[in-house]
């Protein structure tokens, strides 16, 4: 019986031992998930926080793009501003402007303070009218000139620029019609300077 009891108590013993083991396997085996589902939390936040700071480097770089545009878009509305500036004054060389409205009336009234009364017709038909025209022509000419300046430099402008950027259509189209505005006038305003046409009338 004594032996009995020996074994009763080994195998009482190796119940229990195999029970404490049993336990802490099954205590490991409950911790382990909670691990896990901790260990894929923290993953989960940390793959939240890079999308988050690459959305946040995505839109600083669309922002950038945005003024670099914007700052290179600049001198194309330069270039339009000239154009349309050419043009102008390539009108105003053919239609005429107050400058030389008020220059002609000037020059007419010298002409009729310098001339005296028994000045030959001719004279007089020159100093009063000849050489007002010839103001109106002069000032209708500078204009042209500067039309066709502004014009040109305008047309050759890209050159100079950044390689690779074409000029816009439209700023070409109104910067060729300045310069024909421009050499148009220029050639009337030289042609009735010189007397070619629209010359004085003849006094004989």
């Amino acid at each position: 019986m004594g032996t009995k009891t020996v074994d009763e108590a080994v195998d009482a013993n190796g119940t229990e031992a195999k029970s404490d083991e049993e336990t802490v396997n099954a205590t490991k085996t409950d911790e382990a998930p909670d691990a896990e589902v901790e260990e894929t939390g923290n993953a989960e936040a940390e793959d939240a926080e890079d999308a988050e700071d690459r959305d946040d480097l995505d839109a600083e770089a669309l922002e950038g793009e945005d003024t670099t545009e914007a700052e290179k878009g600049t001198p194309g509305v330069g270039q339009g501003a000239a154009a349309v500036v050419s043009a102008g004054l390539g009108v105003v060389s053919l239609t005429g402007s107050w400058v030389a409205t008020v220059a002609a009336a000037r020059e007419t009234l010298v002409g009729q303070l310098g001339t005296s009364s028994t000045a030959s017709v001719a004279k007089q038909v020159k100093e009063v009218y000849g050489d007002a025209w010839a103001t109106t022509a002069l000032v209708g000419g500078l204009f042209a000139l500067a039309a066709l300046i502004v014009g040109v430099v305008v047309l050759v402008r890209p050159a100079f620029g950044a390689p690779g950027k074409p000029q816009a259509a439209w700023i070409k189209s109104v910067a060729w019609a300045g310069v024909s505005l421009g050499v148009i006038g220029l050639v009337l305003a030289v042609a009735k300077y010189s007397d070619i046409i629209l010359g004085l009338p003849s006094t004989s």
